[in-house]
Protein backbone atom coordinates (compact mmCIF):
# COMPACT_ATOMS: atom_id res chain seq x y z
CA UNK A 1 0.00 0.00 0.00
CA UNK A 2 1.28 3.04 -0.88
CA UNK A 3 1.73 6.44 1.64
CA UNK A 4 -0.19 9.17 0.85
CA UNK A 5 1.57 12.16 0.07
CA UNK A 6 1.59 14.95 2.32
CA UNK A 7 -1.03 18.05 1.63
CA UNK A 8 0.00 21.37 1.91
CA UNK A 9 -2.08 24.50 1.88
CA UNK A 10 0.04 27.11 -0.70
CA UNK A 11 -1.19 30.95 -0.48
CA UNK A 12 0.47 32.93 -2.82
CA UNK A 13 -0.08 36.77 -3.15
CA UNK A 14 1.82 39.79 -5.53
CA UNK A 15 1.49 43.32 -5.51
CA UNK A 16 3.21 46.50 -6.70
CA UNK A 17 4.22 48.75 -4.19
CA UNK A 18 5.22 52.28 -4.25
CA UNK A 19 9.30 53.58 -3.87
CA UNK A 20 8.64 56.19 -0.99
CA UNK A 21 7.94 59.18 -2.62
CA UNK A 22 8.90 58.35 -6.19
CA UNK A 23 5.77 58.01 -8.60
CA UNK A 24 7.87 54.34 -9.56
CA UNK A 25 6.92 50.99 -7.96
CA UNK A 26 8.01 47.68 -7.53
CA UNK A 27 7.29 44.36 -7.74
CA UNK A 28 6.70 41.93 -4.71
CA UNK A 29 5.56 38.35 -4.24
CA UNK A 30 4.98 36.04 -1.60
CA UNK A 31 3.94 32.53 -0.55
CA UNK A 32 3.12 30.57 2.39
CA UNK A 33 3.54 26.84 2.42
CA UNK A 34 1.59 24.97 5.75
CA UNK A 35 0.85 21.38 6.25
CA UNK A 36 -2.95 21.01 6.15
CA UNK A 37 -2.55 19.65 10.32
CA UNK A 38 -0.52 22.88 11.06
CA UNK A 39 2.56 21.19 12.05
CA UNK A 40 4.79 22.69 9.45
CA UNK A 41 4.60 26.27 7.66
CA UNK A 42 7.07 28.04 5.53
CA UNK A 43 7.12 31.42 3.69
CA UNK A 44 9.43 33.76 1.37
CA UNK A 45 9.08 36.75 0.15
CA UNK A 46 10.95 38.52 -2.27
CA UNK A 47 10.83 41.72 -4.88
CA UNK A 48 11.16 41.50 -8.98
CA UNK A 49 11.73 44.98 -10.01
CA UNK A 50 11.29 44.19 -13.65
CA UNK A 51 7.98 42.12 -13.02
CA UNK A 52 4.68 42.98 -12.36
CA UNK A 53 1.10 42.10 -12.75
CA UNK A 54 0.26 38.60 -13.95
CA UNK A 55 3.95 37.48 -13.59
CA UNK A 56 4.21 38.02 -10.27
CA UNK A 57 1.09 36.12 -9.67
CA UNK A 58 2.26 33.26 -11.12
CA UNK A 59 6.18 33.69 -9.93
CA UNK A 60 4.70 33.59 -6.63
CA UNK A 61 3.04 30.07 -7.21
CA UNK A 62 6.07 28.62 -9.14
CA UNK A 63 7.96 29.81 -5.97
CA UNK A 64 6.21 27.85 -4.03
CA UNK A 65 5.71 24.49 -5.27
CA UNK A 66 9.52 24.65 -6.35
CA UNK A 67 10.05 24.83 -2.52
CA UNK A 68 8.30 21.34 -2.30
CA UNK A 69 11.12 19.06 -2.20
CA UNK A 70 8.73 15.82 -2.31
CA UNK A 71 5.62 15.02 -4.34
CA UNK A 72 2.99 16.20 -2.48
CA UNK A 73 -1.02 17.47 -2.11
CA UNK A 74 -1.09 20.58 -2.74
CA UNK A 75 -4.13 22.85 -2.32
CA UNK A 76 -2.99 26.46 -3.78
CA UNK A 77 -5.04 29.04 -2.79
CA UNK A 78 -4.77 32.59 -5.37
CA UNK A 79 -6.70 35.48 -5.99
CA UNK A 80 -5.26 35.42 -9.41
CA UNK A 81 -7.87 34.53 -12.13
CA UNK A 82 -5.04 33.96 -14.42
CA UNK A 83 -3.31 31.39 -12.36
CA UNK A 84 -6.46 29.87 -11.89
CA UNK A 85 -7.55 29.39 -15.14
CA UNK A 86 -4.33 28.45 -16.75
CA UNK A 87 -3.87 25.68 -14.13
CA UNK A 88 -7.21 24.67 -14.59
CA UNK A 89 -8.24 25.19 -18.30
CA UNK A 90 -4.72 26.15 -20.78
CA UNK A 91 -1.99 24.51 -19.31
CA UNK A 92 -2.68 21.20 -20.80
CA UNK A 93 -3.66 22.79 -24.13
CA UNK A 94 -0.58 24.86 -24.20
CA UNK A 95 1.56 21.69 -23.73
CA UNK A 96 0.26 20.20 -26.45
CA UNK A 97 0.85 22.91 -28.96
CA UNK A 98 4.55 23.38 -27.79
CA UNK A 99 3.54 26.24 -25.73
CA UNK A 100 1.70 28.40 -28.55
CA UNK A 101 -1.76 29.40 -27.99
CA UNK A 102 -4.31 30.76 -31.14
CA UNK A 103 -4.82 34.61 -31.25
CA UNK A 104 -6.64 36.51 -33.71
CA UNK A 105 -6.34 33.46 -36.15
CA UNK A 106 -2.34 33.03 -35.83
CA UNK A 107 -0.02 30.96 -33.01
CA UNK A 108 1.92 32.95 -30.88
CA UNK A 109 3.65 32.46 -27.60
CA UNK A 110 1.77 31.79 -24.56
CA UNK A 111 2.19 34.86 -22.18
CA UNK A 112 5.05 34.00 -19.23
CA UNK A 113 5.58 30.69 -20.94
CA UNK A 114 8.74 30.45 -19.09
CA UNK A 115 7.14 30.24 -15.88
CA UNK A 116 4.41 28.02 -17.50
CA UNK A 117 6.83 25.18 -18.10
CA UNK A 118 7.99 25.21 -14.66
CA UNK A 119 4.49 25.20 -13.94
CA UNK A 120 3.98 22.15 -15.97
CA UNK A 121 7.35 20.81 -14.38
CA UNK A 122 6.03 20.37 -10.71
CA UNK A 123 2.65 18.93 -11.76
CA UNK A 124 4.47 16.01 -13.20
CA UNK A 125 5.43 15.64 -9.28
CA UNK A 126 2.22 17.31 -6.98
CA UNK A 127 -0.79 16.94 -7.49
CA UNK A 128 -2.51 20.41 -7.45
CA UNK A 129 -6.03 21.42 -6.44
CA UNK A 130 -6.36 25.38 -7.26
CA UNK A 131 -9.11 27.25 -4.93
CA UNK A 132 -9.40 31.00 -6.11
CA UNK A 133 -10.49 34.24 -3.03
CA UNK A 134 -11.05 36.90 -3.51
CA UNK A 135 -10.36 40.60 -1.63
CA UNK A 136 -12.42 43.92 -1.92
CA UNK A 137 -10.19 46.19 -0.59
CA UNK A 138 -12.02 48.48 1.79
CA UNK A 139 -12.63 52.51 1.44
CA UNK A 140 -9.83 54.58 2.51
CA UNK A 141 -12.35 57.21 4.72
CA UNK A 142 -10.91 60.20 6.58
CA UNK A 143 -10.23 58.83 9.69
CA UNK A 144 -8.57 55.19 8.81
CA UNK A 145 -5.95 58.24 7.01
CA UNK A 146 -5.77 60.20 9.65
CA UNK A 147 -5.02 56.77 12.12
CA UNK A 148 -2.09 56.16 9.93
CA UNK A 149 -0.67 59.72 10.20
CA UNK A 150 2.47 60.62 12.98
CA UNK A 151 0.66 62.38 16.01
CA UNK A 152 2.36 65.92 15.15
CA UNK A 153 0.07 65.56 11.91
CA UNK A 154 -2.93 64.29 13.52
CA UNK A 155 -2.84 67.06 15.42
CA UNK A 156 -2.02 69.90 12.88
CA UNK A 157 -5.01 68.60 10.45
CA UNK A 158 -7.85 69.88 11.72
CA UNK A 159 -6.41 73.43 11.39
CA UNK A 160 -5.10 73.22 8.01
CA UNK A 161 -5.73 71.82 4.48
CA UNK A 162 -2.51 69.46 4.00
CA UNK A 163 -1.37 69.65 -0.10
CA UNK A 164 -2.75 66.97 -2.77
CA UNK A 165 0.56 65.58 -2.61
CA UNK A 166 0.63 64.86 1.01
CA UNK A 167 -3.16 63.46 0.57
CA UNK A 168 -1.96 60.99 -2.12
CA UNK A 169 0.88 59.96 0.54
CA UNK A 170 -1.47 59.35 2.99
CA UNK A 171 -3.61 57.54 1.19
CA UNK A 172 -0.86 55.26 0.16
CA UNK A 173 0.15 54.88 3.22
CA UNK A 174 -2.98 53.80 5.15
CA UNK A 175 -3.80 51.19 2.34
CA UNK A 176 -0.78 49.59 2.48
CA UNK A 177 -1.37 49.36 6.16
CA UNK A 178 -4.91 48.35 6.12
CA UNK A 179 -3.62 45.65 3.13
CA UNK A 180 -0.71 44.17 5.68
CA UNK A 181 -3.22 44.21 8.25
CA UNK A 182 -5.37 42.68 6.17
CA UNK A 183 -2.62 39.85 5.26
CA UNK A 184 -1.86 39.07 8.58
CA UNK A 185 -5.42 37.82 9.46
CA UNK A 186 -6.92 36.25 5.94
CA UNK A 187 -4.82 32.95 6.49
CA UNK A 188 -5.79 32.34 9.49
CA UNK A 189 -9.76 32.17 8.60
CA UNK A 190 -8.31 30.20 4.82
CA UNK A 191 -6.90 27.42 6.35
CA UNK A 192 -9.85 26.64 8.78
CA UNK A 193 -11.95 26.20 6.45
CA UNK A 194 -10.19 24.67 3.73
CA UNK A 195 -9.04 22.08 6.78
CA UNK A 196 -12.66 21.49 7.19
CA UNK A 197 -13.83 20.69 3.68
CA UNK A 198 -10.77 19.20 2.06
CA UNK A 199 -11.66 15.67 1.15
CA UNK A 200 -9.12 12.46 2.18
CA UNK A 201 -7.02 11.74 -0.49
CA UNK A 202 -8.42 7.94 -1.68
CA UNK A 203 -6.55 7.74 -4.84
CA UNK A 204 -2.92 7.53 -6.15
CA UNK A 205 -0.68 9.02 -8.37
CA UNK A 206 -0.73 12.50 -9.47
CA UNK A 207 -3.64 14.16 -10.95
CA UNK A 208 -3.84 17.62 -13.26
Amino acid sequence: MNAQPCHYLLFSEARSVQNGASSSQRGCWRFVLETIDGSERFEAADEEPCAGGQRLELLAVVRGLEALDQPSRVTLVTASSYVSRGIRFGITEWRENDWMWERFGKMTPVKDGDLWRRVDQALRYHQVECRTWRYEPPQVAEGVVLQALPAADVERAPRSRPTASKQAAWVVAAAQAAWESFMQTWQGALVGALRRIAPPLTTSGNVR
